[in-house]
Formats: structure tokens, sequence, C-alpha cells
């Protein structure tokens, strides 16, 4: 359960990093989740540093599972 949940951090964390640096540079095009939700679309940026922070709190809380 503990890998699950790192893993599920990880990519939320990824996500978020490619998100900003879609926004910042253009690359990761596919990448980037939350540019495909509508109403998202005016706080982007935001939204992905949402989910740096998110998946960094999530693989900080996984340490705490007990398998």
């Amino acid at each position: 359960m503990k890998k699950l949940v790192e893993s599920v951090g990880f990519i939320v964390f990824v996500q978020g990093v490619a998100g900003l640096l879609h926004e910042w540079t253009g690359w990761f095009r596919l990448w980037a989740v939350v540019r495909r939700i509508d109403f998202l679309s005016e706080n982007q940026t935001f939204a992905h540093a949402v989910l740096v922070v998110t998946g960094v709190a999530v693989m900080v809380a996984a340490d705490s599972i007990k398998e």
C-alpha cells in the first residue's frame, strides 16, 4: 500500500511539474492534464502549483503508512 501511495504522489508531482514547464516554456504539451479541464482554464498555473505541493505532501505522508 505504501508503494501505491508513493507512486500516486509521484504521478501527481510529475503532472504539476510538467504543467508548469508547459506554461513557462511550451514543452510537455501532452503531459499537462490540467489544461484539458475547462473550469481551470483561467487558473492553470495555480492548479499546477497545487499539484506539485499535493504530490510532495502525498509522498511525505506515505512514509507514515505502516506495512
